[in-house]
Formats: C-alpha cells, sequence, structure tokens
C-alpha cells in the first residue's frame, strides 16, 4: 500500500526543465517523446537535437536537428500520456475519463474511491481534478497491475502523488474509507460492490461504473435499482468523431473512436429514504412484480420522454 507523502508534484507548465517529458513533433506530425537529461542528445535518421537546447526554454518552441528537419517542442498533455503509457490492464480513454469526470461531477477537494487502478489513466484524471486538498483511495486486486499503474502515476507527476493511496486487494473486502463524496467503479463485475459502496457514500454522493459490455451494464442498473439506497441509475455512452479540414475539403474522419464503455451513475439516498417507484413501462417479463407496477399510458411515457430531452 502507498501512503500520502509529502513530495511536492511536477507541475506541467514553465520552462522546460531536466527530468520532464517533451514531445517533439516533425513537419508530418510524427511524434518523438524524450526525457530531458543534461548533456544528452536525441536522435533521429533526420538528425540530432541537443537535449541542452531545450531545457530552460519554454514550450511551443521550434528546433532544427542536425539534418535541417524542424521539431515543435511541447509537454505531453494528460491524454497523450493516457494512449502511451504502459499497460497492465486496458486503459480508460480519455474521451471516458473526461465524461467520469464531469458527470460524476469530481471536484476540488473531493474524497473518491476508485476500485480497479488498472494503468492508472484513470487515477492521473482522478488526482488531476481532486487537486491538494482531495483524496484519491485506488483499490486494485492484482499486484502486477497496481505496480504499472504506480509506475504510470508516479511518471506522469514526478514522483508519489500525496493525495493518493493505493491498496492491493478488492473493495468489498478491504475498503477502510467512510464518509466518502465519489465512488469509481472500473472493473469486471461492479455490482459485486453496491452494498459496500452504499455504507462509503455520504447521502447525496455519487457512484459511477465503468463497464465494457450491454450485459454488465444491465446487471449493474438493475443492482443499483433493486438496492434501495440509490436513486434512479443513468446509464450512457460517448462516441467521439475528429473532422478533417482543409480547405474546401471540410468532412469527417473516416475513423472515429466509437464505443469504448459505459457509464452508469446513480446517487446516494439519505439512510431510510426509499427512492420513489418508477414510472416505466418494462419491457415483458422484465420483473417479477410487474403486475404491481403503476400503469402508464403511452401518452404519459411519451410525454415524459419529451421531458426527459
Amino acid at each position: 500500500m502507498s501512503e500520502p507523502s509529502d513530495v511536492t508534484i511536477r507541475t506541467p507548465h514553465g520552462p522546460f526543465r531536466a527530468g520532464d517529458q517533451v514531445q517533439l513533433t516533425d513537419p508530418k506530425g510524427r511524434i518523438n517523446t524524450i526525457t530531458l537529461q543534461p548533456g544528452k542528445q536525441f536522435h533521429s535518421h533526420k538528425g540530432w537535437l541537443e537535449h541542452d537546447e531545450i531545457i530552460g526554454r519554454p514550450e511551443g518552441i521550434v528546433l532544427r536537428s542536425s539534418g535541417g528537419i524542424d521539431f515543435l517542442a511541447f509537454r505531453p498533455l494528460l491524454h497523450d500520456h493516457t494512449l502511451r503509457m504502459p499497460r497492465g490492464a486496458a486503459v480508460v480513454y480519455p474521451k471516458d475519463a473526461g465524461q467520469i469526470v464531469a458527470m460524476a461531477d469530481i471536484f476540488p477537494g473531493a474524497r473518491v474511491v476508485e476500485a480497479g487502478a488498472g494503468s492508472g489513466a484513470l487515477t492521473c484524471f482522478l488526482l488531476r481534478a481532486v487537486g491538494e486538498h482531495g483524496t484519491v483511495s485506488s483499490y486494485e486486486r492484482r499486484e502486477d497491475f497496481a505496480q504499472v499503474a504506480r509506475t504510470n502515476v508516479e511518471r506522469i507527476f514526478g514522483g508519489p502523488h500525496p493525495s493518493w493511496r493505493l491498496t492491493i486487494g478488492s473493495l468489498e473486502d478491504a475498503i477502510t474509507e467512510t464518509e466518502v463524496d465519489r465512488v469509481i467503479l472500473d472493473m469486471l463485475a461492479p455490482w459485486e460492490c453496491v452494498d459496500a459502496v452504499a455504507k462509503a457514500l455520504i447521502p447525496g454522493g455519487l457512484v459511477c461504473a465503468y463497464v465494457a459490455t450491454t450485459t454488465q451494464m444491465s446487471r449493474v442498473v438493475e443492482e443499483l435499482r433493486g438496492h434501495g439506497a440509490f436513486a434512479e441509475p443513468y446509464a450512457f455512452e460517448t462516441l467521439v468523431r475528429s473532422w478533417h479540414v482543409e480547405g474546401l475539403a471540410v468532412r469527417p474522419d473516416h475513423r472515429m473512436v466509437g464505443h469504448t464503455g459505459f457509464l452508469v451513475t446513480a446517487r446516494r439516498m439519505a439512510d431510510g429514504v426509499e427512492p420513489p417507484r418508477r414510472r416505466r413501462r418494462p419491457a415483458k417479463g422484465a420483473y417479477a412484480d410487474e403486475q404491481a407496477l403503476p400503469e402508464t399510458s403511452a401518452g404519459e411515457v411519451d410525454h415524459e420522454a419529451g421531458n426527459a430531452e
């Protein structure tokens, strides 16, 4: 387990410093990422560059190699780190990490529990969001994945993050946190943790599950509905499509980031309060007590759908 420390994290702004990672982009858009070290050189088939030419200078400079090729120098953004980091488990893609931060309302100072550290990608987004006064407690069942996550997080932040605690073990068995604001579940069977999550969350807190398949999404939604401590869950996914913009040739790119995962969010009710019975028309045979549900006319269904939009 990694305990919080007094280490100062590396901030990604200001002049380039020794130890910083730098993206060198050539005129064709190809990227080389280097770690700055005094006295070292970057070599490619397009010539070489001195690291000392970069250290101490601002981001956004253009450097000419010994072969006469210009390279643009910037620090990698967090989503660049995410897509290129060494992986144990699959990473949470930036489009989903961004939705988790937004839709789970991860705010500065929040107390967040994460189940499934994976490769540490989502952990980095959570740490950025909670800031220096918040905490992120990550639980990872596999020690090899935990080590990959720890290495990636420390590489991005320049050392152990003072707001992060990593525990090897399952959330439902090892969780010690109470009075938690947010719980993020990035795991194979998040429905197994619902009771532990309910005990950890404060009233008004939020759980967000990230799952890959429709069957997982359906099961976690039904588990949250049936538990009794949560308001109606909300399930969704996001798709990202970039565009080609070149003069009059303005069109969608032929490739896009389509399905990567589903997100399910739900708010924690106050203790002893039952959520109101949801007025909806379920699929036939979906619920054992289907006959006990209030009847809803087609007009009411359409009206409610219109309000939701």
